[in-house]
C-alpha cells in the first residue's frame, strides 16, 4: 500500500489516505511518486506527497497538523 499526505498552501498535512502500489506504478511496473500524487490530485483534487508508513523516507509518516518542509524533503511533528 501506498500512503499520501495531502498539504495546504502552507504544506500543512490535511489528511493522509492509503492507494494501492498497483495505482502509482509505471508501464514498466516501477512505482513513481508522480504517478501517485497524480492519481490522488485527480481523484480527489489537492496538493499530495509521499509517506512512509516506515519511516523510510521523509523523515517520519505524516499525521494530520504535520508541515511538509520542501527544503529538506520531510515531514515535521507539530511543537
Amino acid at each position: 500500500m501506498a500512503h499520501f499526505a495531502e498539504i495546504n498552501s502552507d504544506n500543512v498535512v490535511l489528511r493522509v489516505i492509503v492507494i494501492s502500489n498497483d495505482d502509482i506504478k509505471d508501464s514498466d511496473g516501477v512505482e513513481q511518486e508522480s504517478i501517485g500524487r497524480a492519481f490522488c490530485n485527480n481523484l480527489l483534487g489537492g496538493t499530495w506527497v509521499q509517506t512512509s508508513y516506515n519511516n523510510n523516507f521523509r523523515g517520519v509518516y505524516a499525521c494530520i497538523g504535520y508541515t511538509y518542509d520542501s527544503e529538506n524533503n520531510v515531514f515535521v511533528s507539530p511543537e
